[in-house]
Formats: C-alpha cells, sequence, structure tokens
C-alpha cells in the first residue's frame, strides 16, 4: 500500500497544478482584455461578458496557436499575411483589432444585426443563443459553453446591469437541446485526427487533449473523446 500512496499523491499534485495554471490563465486573459470588452460594450451594446467569454472560448484564453501567430481571438476565417502558420483563419496586426472585427462581423452579418435590437446589453444569455443560430459556431453546445464560461468567471458583473435587474429564465427548449451536448463525446474513426476533430467541433487541440488527458497526438480508432 505505501509503494501506491507516493504516485496517487504525485498525479493529485499533478492535477490541482493543471487546474491552477487553467485558472489563472482565464484570470490573467480577463484582467487584460476586460476594458477593451467594456468599451465595445458601451458604444455598440454586445455584453460585455458575450465578448470576453467568446473570445476566452475560441482563443482557449489567448495560447491557442492562432491566437499566438494571428492575433485572431474569435475564430474569424479570413485572409493573412503569416509565415509561420498555415491556416484559414484572418490574420490581425494587433489583439485590440481582433476585438474590433468581432463587433464588426456582428454588426455587418444580416443574420446577427437583428440581435442588437432584440436584445439588451444584459441579456448575455439571449446573445450567446443569438449568435449560435445565427451560424457563427458549427456545434450546438457553442452557447451552452459560452453561458458556462460567464457564469463560471462572472463576467456578468461587466455588464453594469442595473440593481433590479431580473435575469431571463432559460427558455426551455435551448436547455434541452444543449444540456446532452455539453459533454458531447465522439468516437475514433480511420483517418481522424486531432485537428479535423477540433475543427469540426469549432474548439482546439490543446483544449481536447486537456480534456482527455492526452499526451500526445496519437488517435486510435474506436477511441472516445470528450469534446
Amino acid at each position: 500500500m505505501k509503494t501506491l500512496r507516493f504516485p496517487i499523491f504525485l498525479f493529485f499534485l499533478f492535477f490541482l497544478s493543471q487546474t491552477s495554471y487553467a485558472q489563472g490563465g482565464a484570470h490573467a486573459y480577463i484582467e487584460a482584455h476586460k476594458e477593451w470588452a467594456i468599451d465595445a460594450m458601451e458604444k455598440f451594446g454586445v455584453p460585455a461578458s458575450i465578448i470576453l467569454a467568446v473570445a476566452m472560448h475560441e482563443s482557449a484564453n489567448g495560447s491557442s496557436k492562432v491566437a499566438i501567430h494571428l492575433n485572431n481571438h474569435f475564430g474569424i476565417r479570413g485572409a493573412n499575411n503569416s509565415k509561420k502558420i498555415r491556416s484559414s483563419y484572418k490574420g490581425y496586426d494587433s489583439v485590440k483589432a481582433s476585438y474590433d472585427d468581432f463587433i464588426n462581423y456582428l454588426k455587418t452579418r444580416k443574420q446577427f444585426r437583428s440581435l442588437f435590437d432584440r436584445y439588451s446589453a444584459y441579456d448575455y444569455h439571449s446573445w450567446a443563443y443569438g449568435i449560435m443560430r445565427g451560424g457563427y459556431a458549427g456545434s450546438k453546445a457553442w452557447a451552452a459553453h459560452i453561458v458556462a464560461i460567464i457564469k463560471k468567471h462572472q463576467l456578468f458583473l461587466f455588464d453594469n446591469r442595473p440593481a433590479d435587474y431580473i435575469e431571463p429564465q432559460d427558455a426551455p427548449f435551448e436547455e434541452k437541446s444543449t444540456a446532452s451536448e455539453i459533454n458531447l463525446r465522439y468516437t475514433v474513426k480511420k483517418g481522424d485526427t486531432l485537428g479535423a476533430i477540433a475543427k469540426r467541433y469549432k474548439t482546439s487541440v490543446s483544449r481536447i487533449k486537456t480534456k482527455n488527458q492526452l499526451r500526445s497526438d496519437r488517435l486510435r480508432i474506436g477511441q472516445h473523446l470528450k469534446i
């Protein structure tokens, strides 16, 4: 029994360090970018919580390759001149430019324009599902992930809600359609790669590896992955 205790203790320490690192990364990201989100909310009416949560989700708190090499924090596709990575994602001169383009992306596309008139800057839940329904992401669990990030890190505190604001109840059909998909599982098929799976479900390779405690990119047919 004594021989087992030390490896278990080491695993526990590793788990705690990984959890602490993830939380620290999120906190640092929020502190570094919250002012941009608040400023955009005050100018255009998009909840600051939505702006931050989408950026955190799409860029893995600024740690994804697309975020590092292209300054792209919102997963928007387009042209880039990068010689460091080959990617279909849009490149920006700065992270701030990526934030500005996210707002412009919502304002200039027909499927998102109505959100500005339909929802207040306090209703992050409706914004999340409205953006998803407009086709921003392929995964049906995307909005649920965004809402979960907002609640976990209390990003709604940046939305400057009135003291008497009453948060709308979650729509039953939306909750029903996403509740079973938050912990989506995928079975690896012949020819699958982590990159292809991440692209299909609008997530990142690093996020999939972290969720499944993978040490390498190797996959085996029939392997079950948490997405």
